[in-house]
């Protein structure tokens, strides 16, 4: 465990801000007086949630639209941000985009847009902010993984890839850092009633525009944030979040791999079943 963060005058950097989680943790923050930086594509998004943070009680609002499969943007971002609060006490990568297609009907071009977005472009803008949370020894380095980042599932190669590789990369950063006083924090969430699957990629890459029902029928994204928001709060190093039947197969896969296997086999045949 870690010791717990208090959010109070804290300035807090989220990507994925203008919708879902980010805009959920971005406006619970605000409440306990945080400073905020909200980053993702749409600006328009963004400066609503400004509002509300503004509203809420945060303190300064920085409103940072951000690209984060363009790489070579991280570093200048990342001084504009130290230039203006002078630190970076906490950063949320939260940005990201999933997939709804099996493996022979995907584009590979889909399979890139899935590591650039969610794994290569969270490792960029961690690095760009690292060196100066080091050099303060003191900072917290956060990204939003995902049930899929602990089991493979059907329709999601590319997802579960990466989220996989996002998890490997920050439990490996954690001890890294360690030392320097810094502190990683995973977050695997299950489902969520978010966006997350009408912005999911089709095998051709063009996003599904649909919502799936185990998405609709899951935790909403006020109680999510609640919850790792505590976790945050009591020092969780990995904070898992949801409330459906998603969630044990975290379990099942630690303590039965095998009917772990077959369970996820028998979601990929229901699938190729259903008209």
């Amino acid at each position: 465990m870690y010791p717990g963060i208090q959010f109070s005058d804290k300035v807090v950097w989220i990507t994925g801000a203008s919708s879902g989680i980010g805009e959920a943790l971005a406006v619970r923050m605000a409440t306990r007086g945080s400073h905020l930086v909200l980053s993702a594509r749409n600006e328009a998004e963004l400066q609503r949630v400004a509002t509300l943070c503004r509203n809420g009680g945060a303190g300064d609002v920085v409103v940072l639209p951000l690209d984060v499969s363009n790489y070579s943007s991280m570093e200048p971002a990342a001084q504009q941000v130290l230039a203006h609060f002078g630190k970076i006490d906490l950063l949320i990568n939260n940005a990201g985009v999933s997939q709804r297609s099996f493996c022979v009907d995907t584009d590979f071009d889909v399979y890139r847009q899935m590591m650039d977005v969610n794994v290569l472009g969270q490792i960029a803008l961690t690095q760009a902010v690292l060196p100066a949370m080091v050099a303060r020894g003191e900072g917290h380095i956060s990204v939003t993984a995902s049930v899929a980042g602990k089991v493979g599932a059907p329709l999601r190669t590319g997802y579960c890839a990466a989220k996989h590789a996002v998890m490997g990369f920050f439990d490996a950063l954690r001890t890294e850092i360690a030392a320097d006083g810094l502190q990683v924090t995973t977050i695997t969430p299950g489902f969520i009633q978010t966006n997350v699957s009408k912005n999911a990629l089709r095998g051709d890459g063009k996003p599904t525009g649909t919502t799936d029902d185990n998405i609709a029928g899951g935790m909403s994204v006020d109680d999510c944030a609640d919850v790792i928001i505590a976790g945050f709060e009591s020092g969780e190093p990995e904070i898992a979040v949801g409330s459906g039947p998603e969630m044990g197969l975290l379990q099942l896969k630690r303590d039965n791999p095998v009917a772990a296997f077959q369970a996820l086999e028998q979601m990929a045949t229901q699938i190729r079943q259903t008209p």
